[in-house]
């Protein structure tokens, strides 16, 4: 099963599931489910079925692990819990209108050929012959500090909506006085920790792409134009404000 054609059939397999899912539940957000589960086990698997060294390999598994394990699980609770679907998949239903579900379809496709992309990494992880330790630890240490600071920056924003007083207002609570969007640098910040780990195999250079790629989707396709146009339609003046005075991205101190 060490096929790499394989493991993408079986992903378009899983994402052709979860659209169905999606369409008897209305409810689009399951995607993002699969992509952090599906790009874990993926990746997983290409980890433990390689036979390169086992500091690297057992380095990035933990890190997938806790990224999947905890991403995934706070997506399905949120999915799950809620009723009502995520704004920017909202957005794309009522702008598709009979053309949805084809279009959705392929979107849940795209996102299983991007999970076996990214799970990739890991196949060239287990199997690299040489490594460095200190790009290991190095990239190690920047995946632990990453996965820590997405999950606060979600704790803290749940903890937000959960207050109704705040409904209606824009969190600006703990790493959301910093950046508009700490729990997606966080994100980006994971993946670059991969590259280091990898750094010295023969094959790696190109890893150096999925952070770069990561930032682009976050900075100008499924992240930050979405979510930051929902929330001028649901907070208006209020969140205007936090773009001026807030980092987008990178954490900063606030401007007055």
């Amino acid at each position: 099963m060490d096929n790499i054609w394989l493991w993408l059939a079986g992903l378009l397999l899983v994402a052709t599931l979860m659209w169905l899912k999606q369409r008897s539940s209305g409810n689009a957000g399951w995607v993002d489910v699969f992509w952090a589960w599906g790009t874990g086990g993926t990746g997983s698997a290409f980890l433990l079925l390689g036979n390169g060294e086992l500091l690297p390999r057992l380095a990035a598994l933990v890190l997938l692990a806790c990224w999947s394990v905890r991403l995934g699980g706070h997506i399905f609770r949120r999915v799950s819990q809620e009723d009502h679907e995520d704004g920017r998949y909202a957005a794309m239903r009522a702008a598709l209108g009979k053309k949805t579900q084809t279009v959705f379809l392929f979107f849940f496709w795209s996102q299983a050929l991007l999970a076996w992309g990214f799970a990739l990494t890991f196949k060239v992880i287990g199997e690299q012959a040489q490594w460095s330790t200190w790009s290991v630890v190095t990239g190690a240490l920047i995946g632990l500090l990453a996965i820590a600071g997405e999950g606060l920056a979600d704790t803290q924003l749940s903890r937000f909506k959960a207050n109704p007083a705040n409904r209606g207002k824009t969190c600006r609570e703990g790493l959301w006085r910093y950046s508009r969007h700490p729990n997606y640098f966080f994100e980006w910040l994971h993946w670059l920790s991969y590259p280091l780990i990898a750094l010295g195999a023969s094959n790696a250079g190109w890893l150096w792409l999925l952070p770069l790629a990561m930032f682009l989707f976050l900075w100008f396709v499924t992240g930050i134009p979405y979510t930051e146009k929902q929330a001028i339609k649901s907070r208006g003046d209020d969140y205007r404000e936090y773009q001026r005075t807030t980092s987008a991205f990178f954490p900063w101190r606030p401007t007055s």
